[in-house]
């Protein structure tokens, strides 16, 4: 294949460090209702629409990273209200971060407990 045409499109599956994997299955799957896949070990898998996310503790130091996860959501003022009356804790408000002359991106940032960041997008049509 010619490198000139070669480009990375698809993402398979997204890696999280975490510190107790057990607590963090409870966490996405019970609090965030994220659909469990399966455990081996100390990995835990999600299905994310189709993406894969990988719990995992860092089998060394440098693989512990920041990332975050930005889930898309129709109606992110309900999915906040939803989260929130399931105990988690928003970093901030659902809020505008850019405009156009038909959409307004809004979003809220949260963590997970062991720091990550996650946030809740929607595209809001005007």
């Amino acid at each position: 294949m010619p490198t000139h045409t070669f480009g990375l499109s698809k993402i398979g599956q997204i890696a999280v460090s975490v510190t107790d994997v057990e607590r963090s299955i409870k966490f996405y799957r019970d609090t965030l209702g994220m659909k469990f896949l399966f455990q081996a070990g100390t990995l835990a898998f999600f299905d994310c629409d189709g993406v894969r996310l990988m719990l995992s503790i860092p089998e060394k130091p440098e693989f512990r990273g920041a990332s975050i996860l930005y889930f898309t959501v129709p109606d992110i003022q309900a999915g906040y209200a939803a989260l929130q009356e399931r105990g988690v804790s928003f970093i901030d408000r659902p809020h505008v971060v850019h405009r156009t002359d038909a959409d307004e991106l809004w979003m809220a940032f949260l963590k997970d407990p062991d720091g990550n960041h996650l946030a809740l997008m929607s595209e809001v049509r005007k």
